[in-house]
């Protein structure tokens, strides 16, 4: 089983000042090893097709209305699933995950891999690490601790990935981001990106 994780928004509470209200993290789960590959590559095709450099990484936030369709669509025909977590953060009340972005963001992948029903079992998870987003081994070492134990495996091994070098997370992206949008109700498109991906919605969990 492979997983890919990466999120949409942002980890901070400054509410009307700049943050964002929702904050989403998505796993993108396969069961089959091949079929991973297979959509990697379909995803590297439509690069090829749209003319983009092989450099260029696919993220929701900056691509056009018609790259999100066109990404969206390409791989909507291969096996996998979809768990989401969608904070509102206004519901939280806790400080630590208020004031430590760090606690934040590890809180909030540990309760999407936890509780995913028995669809996310020793696994190997790969999770966006580029960016401001790069977490010491102590991250790696608290997940699992707190995912494994004698009785349920959920991590098989996990690492943390620049998503510029694995098309697979930047798919990760892109999920995250359609959900996220589909919450913006003020956006005309908040509709479209999650509804061509519905079937593949496993899960979607607002937490409180």
């Amino acid at each position: 089983m492979l997983v890919f994780v990466d999120d949409s928004g942002d980890a901070g509470f400054k509410l009307g000042k700049g943050s964002s209200e929702f904050f989403v993290i998505s796993a993108v789960i396969f069961d089959d090893n091949l079929e991973a590959e297979k959509t990697a590559v379909a995803i590297k095709e439509l690069r090829r097709e749209l003319k983009f450099s092989d450099n260029v990484e696919f993220k929701f936030n900056g691509s056009r209305k018609d790259i999100r369709e066109n990404f969206l669509s390409a791989i909507n025909n291969f096996n996998f699933k979809v768990r989401s977590l969608v904070v509102d953060k206004k519901l939280i009340r806790s400080d630590e995950l208020k004031n430590n972005k760090d606690s934040f963001y590890s809180y909030a992948i540990k309760m999407l891999l936890k509780y995913s029903n028995n669809s996310i079992i020793n696994a190997s998870i790969k999770i966006d690490g580029s960016g401001d987003r790069i977490f010491r081994k102590t991250f790696l070492s608290y997940l699992k601790k707190q995912l494994n134990s004698k009785q349920n495996k959920v991590i098989k091994c996990c690492k943390l990935v620049d998503s510029k070098n694995n098309v697979l997370v930047q798919m990760a992206d892109m999920i995250a981001g359609s959900v996220r949008r589909s919450y913006d109700i003020n956006k005309t498109d908040h509709k479209i990106y999650k509804g061509i991906i519905k079937k593949h919605i496993e899960d979607e969990w607002n937490f409180r």
